[in-house]
């Protein structure tokens, strides 16, 4: 399992648009599309996760990312953040994160927001985005407040991990803050996930 840190992308970065296919739904989606859903007009940021199914590191928190999807998101996307995962692993190589293993993953662990496919990698580089999970906070005018971990837990693996729960304090803390029209602690710390697996050129 390898670990790499997230490359903490300048704050104030403006949210590179992509328009990618959901999953779930079938549907193509932009990044405005998600940002425009139903509550919009008191939408407060955007949330992007890159993830995948296999990952140990995503394994270990996927649940409390449904647990955060449900308490901002909101049931109908109503809610004040607006937030979308991303797949973005070769999977010529590894067909355990394709379509239907994300659509298994999504069902079982609750998330009620988009889930999409970046086959060709390029949404994934246009967010500097490095492992999984890797997490990027966007206020309402879409610049990046926060990018960084979930929270101190880490999957516990050979010498290295820890036994902390799961709690998402981190990035709460963030998402909270931008709910309130706040600014997050710039005092950020990296994520670290396995890296994601890019295509050989």
């Amino acid at each position: 399992m390898s670990r790499t840190e997230s490359t903490m992308v300048q704050l104030g970065t403006i949210a590179p648009a992509f328009e990618l296919v959901d999953v779930v739904s079938g549907k193509a989606l932009s990044s405005d599309d998600i940002f425009a859903t139903a509550g919009s007009e008191s939408r407060r940021g955007l949330l992007v996760m890159f993830v995948c199914v296999h990952c140990p590191y995503v394994k270990h928190v996927e649940a409390e990312l449904g647990r955060i999807g449900h308490d901002y998101f909101g049931k109908n996307g109503e809610g004040p953040i607006a937030i979308a995962a991303i797949q973005s692993n070769d999977l010529t190589e590894y067909p355990q994160d394709g379509p239907e293993p994300m659509r298994e993953q999504a069902a079982l662990q609750g998330w009620n927001f988009p889930y999409l496919l970046d086959e060709t990698q390029e949404v994934a580089r246009s967010y500097e985005a490095a492992c999984t999970p890797d997490f990027f906070i966007f206020d309402a005018d879409l610049k990046l407040v926060y990018r960084g971990q979930l929270d101190d837990s880490r999957p516990r693996r050979g010498d290295f991990g820890n036994d902390t729960p799961v709690t998402g304090k981190d990035l709460r803390a963030a998402l909270d803050a931008v709910v309130k029209g706040k600014r997050p602690d710039t005092n950020q710390i990296s994520s670290i996930g396995c890296n994601i697996k890019w295509r050989e050129s």
